[in-house]
Order: C-alpha cells, then sequence, then structure tokens
C-alpha cells in the first residue's frame, strides 16, 4: 500500500529534524564541508515537501 501525503510529510519533516541535528554538530566542530552537504540535503527535502500537488492529485 503506497503511503498518504500525510505519511511522507512527517518523513520529511523526520528528515530536517536530523539535518537539524547533525547541522548544530557540525557547526560547533566548524565543518564546513559537512554544513556544505546539510544545505544541499536540506534543499532537496524541503523541494519534495513544498512542492506543488500535480492536475490530478485533488
Amino acid at each position: 500500500m503506497p503511503p498518504n501525503e500525510k505519511e511522507i510529510n512527517c518523513n520529511l519533516f523526520d528528515q530536517l529534524t536530523i539535518l537539524d541535528d547533525i547541522q548544530e554538530i557540525a557547526e560547533k566542530e566548524n565543518a564546513v564541508e559537512t554544513l556544505k552537504v546539510i544545505a544541499k540535503k536540506r534543499k532537496q527535502v524541503e523541494r519534495k515537501l513544498y512542492q506543488q500537488p500535480t492536475f490530478g492529485d485533488k
């Protein structure tokens, strides 16, 4: 059974929470390359989270 939109959104918010936790440590350690990867992954997750539904999804 495919997941519904609410489940998908919950999973994406969980991913953002994980990125927040990792970012906190990376900032303390001044891990510049790690922070770049975190920013990239955050954009990817947010793109999925905030994408507009297609016309068929109502």
